[in-house]
């Protein structure tokens, strides 16, 4: 009997060898999105070594990064600063998000189809379910936001170009230093935001061009609008919201 073959298995590839820089670059990104650094803050590099569970030498090599997305400002005599908050960064992150996204409307609108976009408008549903309800909701900030910024993204992501890509996410980190700022926005942003983003997903859903960029450009100024009246309500000791 002559003896089986022995099948040849290929080899599978190598797995990516990911930087240190990259890995401490996601993990400080992370740890923006998680609040777990605030716009303003000062920081030593060693005390980013604790924050990002890396050595030292990966945070040394992300920091120019950093300051090259102007996510942190070297101090002279008082270290690392994380972007402070103020008026001008508020109008660059948002005119940022206006130019990418309104172009970015127009590629997705042809390329999603009817089946993604009624998933899409039954996640924002649910959340506008949860958010109307009286009973209290301790996931539905953190849901809340996971549907809100997904579904721009995989806007953004539908044009297919990588650099673009990169460009929004980077700037939105800057976006939510600014919201982290403006704390008292969070609260009052949620229902108005989904009610924003359903108007939106109606004119895709219609494959109406004209409809979705305004649609989308004026969530866009409505959430500036909102970070602004929360700020400046704090500033002057008032209440957002409130007059």
């Amino acid at each position: 009997m002559n003896a089986m073959k022995k099948k040849t298995v290929p080899a599978m590839p190598p797995a990516p060898v990911v930087s240190q820089r990259t890995l401490a670059y996601e993990s400080f990104r992370q740890q923006v999105l998680n609040a777990n650094i605030r716009p303003g803050q000062f920081v030593s590099q060693r005390e980013l070594t604790r924050l990002l569970g890396l050595p030292l030498g990966a945070i040394r090599e992300m920091i120019p990064r950093l300051e090259a997305a102007r996510l942190i400002v070297t101090v002279p005599k008082r270290g690392l600063q994380i972007a402070p908050v103020d008026l001008k960064l508020i109008r660059n992150a948002f005119q940022i998000r206006a130019m990418i996204e309104r172009e970015a409307v127009l590629q997705f609108l042809h390329s999603a189809d009817d089946e993604e976009l009624a998933k899409i408008e039954a996640q924002h549903q649910a959340i506008l379910e949860r958010a109307s309800s009286t009973n209290p909701d301790p996931t539905l900030d953190a849901d809340a936001q996971a549907v809100d910024w997904g579904l721009h993204d995989r806007i953004v992501d539908s044009v297919g170009n990588e650099i673009l890509s990169e460009i929004y996410r980077v700037n939105s980190l800057h976006v939510r230093l600014i919201r982290l700022d403006a704390n008292l926005v969070r609260p009052m942003r949620v229902l108005p935001a989904m009610r924003e983003h359903l108007r939106f997903i109606s004119a895709l859903q219609a494959r109406d061009e004209k409809a979705a960029v305004k649609a989308m450009t004026d969530h866009i100024e409505h959430s500036r609008a909102r970070v602004l009246e929360a700020m400046l309500g704090v500033r002057e000791g008032g209440t957002p919201g409130k007059s």
